[in-house]
């Protein structure tokens, strides 16, 4: 039996948790989200508490279970809370900027490249060229910033281009003069 299966998710205060047959639905001050539930996963709401089990004891039940349990947390954590990624933008001439909720990054290009977010997601501006993207859905706020980085991922000579702000880059020797 999975150890991370079993255990219960609590809910916070602010938080509502909505149970149909197929999926289930989370509510909370940081918005709302929905998941499909497998049909070998149980899921129940006893009190301020959700339980996640099998209906049938197989290899593939075995494999969702912790799955869908850790899922179903950053559900109810992402309502309550949030999550957020940070971008540090670094290189010579590389600004960002909004534009409204949209973000404008010069990068190197020649023309500014222009990142619309998408639903449920907002991105803010801080100091030296710092993007944060913030959202409720974990995976979707996870995707966004990968696709950022993917403009302008950072060069291994310089540094320069899009990084999480936790990420160290690997730097290499330039060419050695004579």
């Amino acid at each position: 039996m999975s150890r991370i299966g079993k255990q219960p998710i609590d809910l916070p205060t602010g938080v509502e948790a909505k149970v149909e047959k197929d999926s289930i639905a989370v509510k909370g001050p940081q918005g709302q989200l929905e998941r499909p539930i497998p049909a070998l996963i149980d899921v129940k709401l006893d009190d301020h508490q959700i339980l996640v089990d099998k209906k049938v004891e197989s290899k593939q039940a075995r494999a969702l279970h912790g799955l869908m349990r850790t899922l179903i947390f950053n559900m109810v954590k992402g309502v309550a809370e949030g999550f957020q990624k940070q971008l540090v933008v670094s290189g010579l001439g590389y600004r960002v900027q909004m534009q409204g909720k949209n973000l404008q990054l010069s990068i190197g290009y020649s023309l500014p490249v222009i990142v619309s977010p998408p639903t449920g997601i907002e991105f803010e501006i801080g100091q030296r060229n710092l993007i944060t993207v913030r959202g409720a859905n974990k995976e979707q706020v996870g995707q966004v910033a990968a696709e950022i980085r993917s403009l302008r991922p950072p060069e291994p000579y310089k540094g320069a281009g899009i990084a999480y702000a936790n990420e160290t880059i690997r730097r290499k020797v330039g060419k050695a003069g004579v």
